[in-house]
């Protein structure tokens, strides 16, 4: 009554790749060394140089991956 009642709360959205990674732990360490590998890729491209365009793609995608990486970190601390 009057906002006093107790709330009940939905249970919070998982995405497919969440459920399947709390379920293997493994896959969580393969996937995060593939991303690893690709951020040093990506860095080594931009501290090389190149044309614009490549730039601003390898920008875009390191970005990416660095964002799903801190995504993997998150659900790997939460198990």
């Amino acid at each position: 009554m009057f906002g006093l009642e107790k709330n009940k709360t939905s249970p919070l959205f998982e995405f497919d790749l969440e459920k399947e990674l709390k379920q293997d732990a493994g896959k969580t360490q393969k996937l995060l060394q593939r991303i690893e590998s690709k951020i040093q890729e990506l860095k080594n491209v931009l501290r090389q140089g190149a044309n614009s365009k490549e730039f601003d793609d390898s920008g875009i995608l390191l970005h990416g991956y660095a964002a799903l990486q801190r995504v993997l970190n998150r659900i790997s601390r939460k198990k």
